[in-house]
């Protein structure tokens, strides 16, 4: 009977033991911006959602998009903020879902990516740009950022059919954040970044935004998602979602959604609102493959073709 009592009791450990980890989440959040800035900004909302859910919420900050996918792959994280592009690997490789998308102040359903630099450059368009690339230092996005990498390479270089590393003197890779300081302090001549970011300035300091030029602007960009692992318990994804799209309801949370990133509040998404990225990729492929001249004929057709089955599978998927 003791021998009986003690599994049991051991049996009943073990369960409570695994009811308390299900009620625990780690939120990841990209450091686009100083890690204390972004740390100080999202904690009213991490501390909000803590009290309306029940759930011990843990933000788990990273400093590029491949750090909160990898950690949501191996379920180190279980809810994230991600831009589209980071957002399709998170779903290939990471077991995610996209379940809501921001809404902006404006209630627009996108974003822009830009090609900015100083107001005092000589440079004013891109054929400016072009023209200079090998005397100017490119701050370029992160590798896995959609306004930041994707969605410039793609307008700006790939139609082109150049590569950013053989336009200019030098590139560096950083955070949107890191791209508009490097700019405004004249350390970097161009640099990708975005409509949200700028934004950001113009609300905290107006006379620094005034310091910044706008070169090139691209098509709206889907407002970014959020992405939680699918294995999640249901009850868990409910509360979340529930607190996620209900929330910016009073002027408090309003400020709150404000100072996170510019925004309103949330609504429900899906996996579908990652399909007009998932062709942009598709279509910069495409347009590499077909200026491969290292292809035979044959594998360029069959890579081709690959692509093309790929693209109509997205549009049917799209309809």
């Amino acid at each position: 009977m003791r021998l009986m009592h003690r599994l049991l009791t051991g049996l009943a450990a073990v369960a409570f033991a695994g009811s308390v980890a299900a009620q625990e989440i780690n939120f990841g959040v990209i450091s686009t911006d100083k890690a204390a800035a972004i740390r100080s900004a999202w904690e009213p909302f991490f501390d909000d959602m803590r009290k309306a859910t029940g759930l011990k919420v843990n933000a788990f900050f990273a400093t590029d998009y491949t750090g909160i996918i990898e950690a949501q792959r191996f379920n180190k994280v279980q809810v994230a903020w991600y831009g589209n592009k980071s957002a399709i690997e998170a779903v290939d490789r990471a077991n995610g879902e996209v379940f809501a998308q921001f809404i902006d102040l404006h209630g627009t359903p996108g974003y822009y990516s830009y090609i900015i630099t100083h107001r005092d450059s000589p440079i004013n368009s891109l054929d400016d740009m072009f023209k200079r690339g090998k005397e100017l230092t490119f701050g370029a996005g992160d590798p896995q950022s959609t306004s930041g990498t994707l969605v410039p390479g793609f307008y700006v270089f790939t139609k082109r059919g150049v590569d950013p590393k053989n336009v200019f003197k030098v590139v560096r890779p950083a955070s949107h954040g890191v791209n508009l300081l490097a700019v405004l302090n004249k350390q970097v001549d161009v640099a990708t970044n975005n409509s949200e970011e700028l934004d950001k300035l113009e609300l905290k300091d107006p006379a620094k935004r005034k310091e910044v030029k706008i070169l090139w602007t691209s098509p709206l960009i889907p407002r970014d998602p959020l992405v939680w692992r699918k294995d999640l318990p249901a009850d868990v994804k409910a509360k979340i979602k529930n607190f996620v799209t209900t929330y910016g309801k009073d002027e408090r949370e309003k400020t709150v959604l404000k100072g996170m990133q510019q925004i309103a509040g949330f609504r429900a998404s899906t996996d579908a609102q990652l399909v007009p990225i998932r062709e942009l990729e598709l279509a910069k492929d495409r347009a590499k493959i077909e200026t491969d001249t290292t292809l035979s004929a044959a594998d360029k057709a069959s890579k081709l073709k690959a692509i093309d089955a790929k693209l109509a599978d997205l549009a049917k998927q799209a309809k």
